[in-house]
């Protein structure tokens, strides 16, 4: 791993335990094991590597789903696939996910944010269920449904899980797999 690697590895560790105000540059550097004036050598400020950190993870997660969704044969299919993906990226990704809770154009944690940039990333995991559910319509494994309202709904339902799992109190056993069960129980065509 490249020192460049290290440092944004450290930075959605530390943006996704401490949160962006509570990270520092050093924090990062200290915990990459690098010098703390390379960390704004390859990222600027402390605002650029956060929109970096996020979206990387989202880049990576979206291969990742893109990648496994292609095995299906049906756009309902490919759309629990992908919400079973996404769920599972979260669970391995456990020190890191925390950051794209924390930079989503969703969240508030930093309103002075240019949420532009992270919000056009988010937005292309929302137009991948957008094309699962079309599929879907058109090979008859989903009903007619409304876009793009749908697709951001069951986006909602599948963050709002994350959320539930990662920053709330509540222990709801299998809620991952119930999310999963009920977005593709409202959408089936029978």
């Amino acid at each position: 791993m490249t020192k460049k690697q290290r440092i944004l590895l450290s930075a959605q560790e530390q943006f996704g335990e401490h949160g962006f105000t509570g990270t520092t540059l050093k924090m990062i550097a200290d915990h990459a094991g690098v010098a703390a004036g390379l960390v704004s050598h390859y990222f600027g400020n402390k605002d650029s590597l956060f929109l970096e950190a996020g979206g990387a993870l989202i880049d990576q997660m979206l291969t990742s789903l893109k990648e496994k969704a292609k095995e299906a044969d049906t756009g309902l299919e490919a759309l629990r696939i992908f919400i079973d993906s996404y769920l599972e990226f979260t669970a391995a990704n456990r020190t890191t996910f925390p950051t794209l809770l924390r930079c989503s154009p969703f969240s508030d944690e930093n309103p002075q944010l240019d949420r532009n940039e992270i919000a056009s990333k988010f937005l292309r995991l929302i137009n991948q269920i957008e094309i699962y559910l079309k599929k879907g319509m058109k090979d008859g494994s989903i009903r007619e449904l409304p876009m793009p309202q749908t697709s951001f709904l069951i986006y909602g339902n599948i963050v709002g899980a994350v959320r539930t799992e990662f920053l709330t109190p509540y222990e709801i056993p299998e809620l991952f797999e119930e999310a999963c069960l009920f977005i593709i129980r409202s959408v089936a065509a029978h």
